[in-house]
C-alpha cells in the first residue's frame, strides 16, 4: 500500500487529483489542509471518507508516507496580484516543512507544483529545452514575485540531487471542478456562456495549454511509480489552442457571444503578458507519460458538464 500526503488539499487542482487517486486500490492518502469542515464536507458528499485521513497543517510529520505532493499555492491570477510579496514567504513556508521531512526520510519522493511562470514573464515564444529562466532583475515588477518564488524554490531542490524531487511545471488547467468566479480567460468564456453575455476580450493573439485532470493523474502517476529522479518536467497536452480558435470552437459548440475592445492591458496578468505560454518540453516521454487530451478537448469536454451539457 502506497501512502501519498498531499499539502494544499482544498485546491481545486488537488481536489481533482484526490477523486482520482481514490481509485486506486493501492493508494492511501494523507490530506492536510488549514479548514478541516469544508474538506468534510466535500469528502462526504463525494464519498470519499474512507480513502483519506484529514488533517491540519500543523500535523504534517506525525504520519508515515511514502511520498509528498505540494498543492500549497495561487491558483487565481487575481489573487496573486493582491497576495503581492507574501507569496515568498508561502510558498517557503510549506516547502520547508517538506523538506524538513525529506531530510529524515531520504526515500521519501516529494512533488512539488511549480509553474510554467518560472520561466519568467515573457513567453514571447513557448517554453523549450534550452529555454533560460529571464527576469528583470534591475526592476523587478510586482508582476514576477509568483515567477521568482517558483524558480527559488526549483533552485533549492536541484541543490539536493540526492533527494527525489520532481517539480511539475503547470501552465493551464482546466475542469469541470474549476471555480468559474475567478479571473482566468477560460473561466471568463464559461461565465459568458452560462450567462448569455458578450465576452469582451483584447484582440491580442495567444496560445494556451489546457491540461485535463485525468492526464495530470497520469503524468503524477509517471514520476511516483518511475525511477527516483531530481529535476524538473513541464506540462503538456496533445496540442495547444490559440485564442482565435478557442473562441471559434466556444461559439460553434456553445453559443458564446464575444466581441474584441481594447488591448491586453486591461486584462488580469498577475504573472506577466505571455502570448505563448506553453511548453514544447518532453521530459515526461522518458517517464511513460502519453496524453489523451488536447488543450481543446479538454476545454470543451469540461465545458460541457460545468454547463450541463455532458454529451461527450
Amino acid at each position: 500500500m502506497k501512502h501519498v500526503a498531499i499539502l494544499g488539499a482544498s485546491s481545486q487542482i488537488a481536489k481533482d487529483m484526490i477523486r482520482l487517486m481514490a481509485q486506486q486500490e493501492d493508494t492511501c492518502m494523507q490530506l492536510y489542509v488549514r479548514d478541516l469542515v469544508p474538506v468534510q464536507q466535500w469528502l462526504g458528499q463525494l464519498g470519499l471518507g474512507g480513502r483519506c485521513t484529514l488533517h491540519l497543517y500543523e500535523a504534517y510529520g506525525q504520519h508515515e508516507h511514502d511520498a509528498v505532493i505540494n498543492f500549497v499555492g495561487v491558483g487565481d491570477p487575481q489573487r496573486a496580484a493582491w497576495m503581492g510579496a507574501s507569496i515568498f514567504g508561502i510558498t517557503q513556508q510549506y516547502d520547508d516543512m517538506v523538506m524538513a521531512g525529506l531530510m529524515q526520510h531520504p526515500h521519501r519522493r516529494y512533488i512539488f507544483l511549480s509553474s510554467g511562470a518560472a520561466y519568467g514573464s515573457t513567453f514571447l515564444e513557448p517554453a523549450g529545452p534550452k529555454t533560460q529562466a529571464a527576469i528583470s532583475i534591475n526592476s523587478l515588477t510586482p508582476q514576477e514575485y509568483y515567477s521568482v518564488a517558483k524558480l527559488y524554490a526549483e533552485c533549492r531542490h536541484r541543490a539536493h540531487p540526492e533527494l527525489a524531487i520532481t517539480d511539475i511545471r503547470i501552465f493551464n488547467c482546466f475542469s469541470r471542478t474549476q471555480d468559474i468566479a475567478a479571473r482566468f480567460f477560460i473561466t471568463d468564456i464559461v461565465r459568458a456562456i452560462r450567462d448569455n453575455t458578450v465576452l469582451q476580450t483584447s484582440p491580442d493573439y495567444m496560445v494556451r495549454d489546457f491540461m485535463h485532470p485525468e492526464d495530470f493523474h497520469q503524468l503524477v502517476n509517471c514520476i511516483l511509480n518511475g525511477p527516483r529522479r531530481n529535476g524538473p518536467v513541464d506540462c503538456y497536452t496533445l496540442a495547444p489552442v490559440d485564442k482565435p480558435t478557442l473562441l471559434e470552437a466556444m461559439q460553434l459548440q456553445f453559443g458564446l457571444q464575444y466581441e474584441f475592445v481594447g488591448t491586453a492591458a486591461t486584462v488580469v496578468n498577475a504573472t506577466g503578458t505571455k502570448p505563448h505560454y506553453y511548453s514544447l518540453n518532453r521530459q515526461a516521454e522518458a517517464l511513460g507519460y502519453l496524453p489523451v487530451y488536447s488543450s481543446l478537448d479538454c476545454v470543451t469536454k469540461e465545458t460541457a458538464s460545468i454547463l450541463g451539457r455532458d454529451i461527450f
